[in-house]
């Protein structure tokens, strides 16, 4: 062969993969979003307790094991479709990493992947208009830090948005199938179903999108029964009243107010929450957003809807309307391209307007995700993590008692305690309540390992002695240990579950 023929090869073999680039941008930027979010699995921190309390911990409980049983699941207020659905993920990840990590980590892989349909839906709706809208709005989707950071947390909100993407995309396609109405009338059942909360926003965005195509309701309709069945069928198999959890969680709520008990907050903190979050640059998005509103307005009104119902709402988390931030962003990158459509008709400027942009986003991004609150949310749960970590690896552990730490800053009794039994003494309980220490004293016998804060060493059994200490919550917690083993007979009373429905908590 000579060197012309090696040169030409070469040349058509570098042809062929800068056309395969041009011809699948969308796969590589999916595999950017992948190789930034699948990692953060393995990041043990937690955003909120919910994702512990609320479907992991269920859903380790489906599988014959001993859990904590929250406030809620003991009022009925959950359903078990997504604790079925991290089951089996949890499962498998237990097998394949014993240990509790295993059953932490798959699941949240998982839920990375998920998200990855937010790049995939932003590409489509990008394409409607032009190919550089596609690419900008994807990349924007896979890198924008709320959206990564959400991404491996099995939440409600954020998993409820993964769904409602792929659902929007196939109601607003121009002549949308039987088929794609079903699938999105599905798909945004599940919406509902993850996070109920999002119902008004869903019924905006059909409202918006069908306006003109009411025969579309029909299909859909019948493609989210299918959903609601399965639900049904999650519930009952667990023995509880299909949808039962809707109506209490109604009630308990919004009835009672029991929400309430977690802080309330003026309807204009999610207009302060988006300042809190994007500083100065809440000035550029928003342009960018009134930009970008016609190009998906069925996206923007249903996340104006979904801030306005949760600002009605007093109780309020700035994750509550995280699908009001995934539609503003995509929004937003949308409206940007047509910003620099100017430089685009300037010959000088036009092969580096979609780099710049492009790297402005990306900029912008990485500043945000490691400024303001973003530092305190990378690391929310990793002392509480570190300290199940080293107890779990401890083979002389056979009891473990908290001593007026919240169990709720835990990380779940399965990456806490593992098969330890695992006990609570609090001042809030009934039957310590005036007497912890003494208490304590009586129920050591049960349990070789302590978890409490530094400053009530002094009241804890005097043959404790700290082993280790990291800072949760702002508090400064340590393992206290004894030599010996364990008799359970000592504590059964103050066995976590038992000591949480006494507190009422």
């Amino acid at each position: 062969m000579t060197m012309d023929d090696t040169a030409s090869r070469h040349n058509a073999v570098s042809g062929l993969n800068i056309a395969a680039l041009r011809v699948h941008p969308l796969l590589a930027i999916v595999l950017i979003a992948a190789a930034i979010r699948l990692p953060l699995a393995f990041w043990p921190n937690t955003h909120h307790n919910d994702e512990i309390f609320q479907y992991l911990e269920p859903a380790w409980r489906m599988l014959g094991h001993e859990s904590i049983v929250s406030w809620e699941w003991r009022y009925g207020m959950r359903g078990w479709l997504l604790p079925t659905l991290i089951a089996g993920p949890a499962a498998i990840g237990d097998w394949l990493l014993p240990g509790g990590t295993g059953a932490f980590i798959l699941p949240r892989l998982l839920a990375a992947g998920a998200s990855l349909s937010i790049v995939v839906s932003a590409w489509m709706f990008g394409a409607r208009v032009t190919r550089t809208h596609a690419l900008i709005a994807s990349f924007v989707t896979a890198v924008w830090f709320e959206l990564v950071y959400f991404a491996p947390h099995v939440l409600g909100e954020s998993l409820a948005t993964a769904a409602f993407l792929p659902a929007a995309l196939l109601l607003t396609r121009a002549s949308p199938s039987q088929r794609d109405l079903a699938g999105a009338g599905a798909l945004l059942a599940l919406t509902v179903l993850f996070r109920f909360q999002y119902a008004p926003a869903v019924a905006t965005f059909v409202i918006v999108a069908s306006w003109r195509h009411w025969g579309r309701i029909a299909p859909m309709a019948l493609g989210g029964l299918a959903a609601l069945m399965v639900s049904a069928v999650a519930d009952a198999t667990h023995g509880a009243v299909p949808f039962a959890w809707l109506v209490i969680n109604v009630q308990q709520n919004l009835l009672l107010n029991r929400a309430a008990d977690f802080g309330v907050t003026p309807a204009i903190t999610y207009v302060d929450s988006f300042w809190f979050m994007w500083s100065v640059a809440i000035v550029p998005l928003v342009l960018f957003i009134a930009r970008g509103w016609r190009h998906a307005p069925e996206l923007a009104w249903a996340a104006f809807a979904n801030i306005a119902f949760h600002s009605m709402i007093g109780h309020k988390e700035y994750r509550f309307i995280f699908l009001s931030v995934a539609l503003l962003i995509i929004v937003a990158a949308l409206g940007s391209v047509d910003w620099i459509e100017t430089l685009r008709t300037a010959p000088k400027w036009r092969r580096y307007s979609v780099p710049m942009l492009a790297g402005g986003w990306l900029c912008v991004s990485a500043l945000l995700a490691t400024t303001g609150l973003m530092p305190v949310y990378w690391m929310r749960g990793i002392g509480a993590a570190s300290l199940a970590s080293t107890l779990r690896a401890d083979p002389q552990m056979c009891g473990l008692a908290l001593y007026d730490v919240p169990v709720f800053l835990m990380p779940g009794q399965n990456r806490l305690a593992g098969r330890a039994p695992l006990y609570a003494l609090y001042a809030g309980d009934p039957l310590a309540t005036g007497r912890l220490a003494a208490i304590a004293l009586k129920a050591s016998p049960a349990f070789n390992r302590i978890l409490a804060s530094r400053s009530m060493e002094r009241e804890l059994p005097p043959d404790f002695s700290e082993r280790g200490c990291e800072t949760v919550s702002g508090r400064e917690i340590c393992t206290f240990a004894r030599n010996g083993d364990c008799d359970s007979e000592a504590a059964l009373s103050f066995k976590i579950n038992d000591v949480l429905a006494r507190a009422g908590l």
